[in-house]
């Protein structure tokens, strides 16, 4: 029997993409074909066109201003974010003592609701950009944090007895052993993060509209909203899901990139 040879690259990636391809033409053929059969009103429900128009012809140049600002303050929020939260995990794994007397109070900041506070550290900080990235970090920070602990927690206890057995430091062990094993963990944690951050971002730029003009895509909402344009809406929230995925994308770029060669993962 001749042995059935593995798809290639180009045929894999394309049974990759083409599904959700299709799914997402479909919705939009039913959306489309909803509106008048139902007679649902522009306010309610624009037309897709009507949102494809607000994007590449009527409101452009807005968007696109809107969507830079939310890009850098995401960006922003996200970095500090993931630094902030790997080097907090590697300190709580370091001790069992600063573990319990600080993981729960991440745990905390995890389940405020960021809608609740965001008023507060607009009045505190001020509105801008410091406000609004305080925001995207604490929605964010959790998960890095819970993900990398558990990966730095959650390794071999007889590859790091092999590993002072041949006199490995700790500084050695956490290079060579603890960081690697963590690091499916971590790339996990940031994955989630990036979503997290664009969240937060737009969340926190709903209580900045009044005081930054023009400014965030959250703001772009709001000012929408008020005005009946749902069409500005949709197209406002359709960017912030594609810089989501965008994020999203580059942190799975990244952690391919860096683990193909030898984690079963990513290979």
């Amino acid at each position: 029997m001749s042995e059935k040879k593995p798809p290639s690259r180009s045929a894999a990636w394309l049974w990759t993409v083409l599904p959700p391809i299709i799914v997402f033409c479909i919705a939009v053929i039913a959306w489309a074909a909803a509106i008048p059969l139902f007679h649902i009103p522009p306010y309610l429900l624009p037309r897709p066109s009507a949102i494809l128009r607000s994007l590449v012809l009527d409101d452009r140049n807005e968007l696109l201003a809107s969507l830079g600002w939310t890009t850098l303050v995401s960006l922003l929020g996200f970095a500090i974010s993931a630094s902030a939260g790997i080097l907090l995990a590697v300190a709580l794994s370091a001790s069992s003592v600063l573990r319990r007397a600080l993981y729960p109070y991440t745990i905390f900041f995890q389940t405020v609701p960021i809608i609740s506070i965001a008023p507060l550290l607009v009045i505190w900080i001020g509105a801008g950009v410091g406000s609004v990235a305080v925001c995207t970090i604490i929605v964010s920070i959790f998960p890095v944090i819970a993900n990398t602990l558990v990966g730095l927690l959650s390794t071999d206890p007889a590859l790091v007895d092999l590993f002072h057995l041949y006199g490995a430091g700790r500084l050695a062990t956490f290079w060579k052993l603890r960081l690697p094993w963590a690091l499916p963990y971590v790339f996990s944690g940031l994955r989630v993060a990036a979503g997290l951050a664009v969240i937060g971002t737009v969340v926190a730029e709903f209580f900045v509209g009044n005081i930054i003009k023009g400014a965030g895509l959250g703001v772009k909402i709001v000012a929408a909203s008020k005005v009946g344009r749902t069409d500005l809406m949709f197209a406002s929230v359709l960017l912030a899901c594609l810089l989501g995925l965008a994020m999203f994308g580059a942190v799975n770029l990244f952690a391919w990139l860096t683990l193909r060669r030898w984690h079963a993962s990513e290979q």
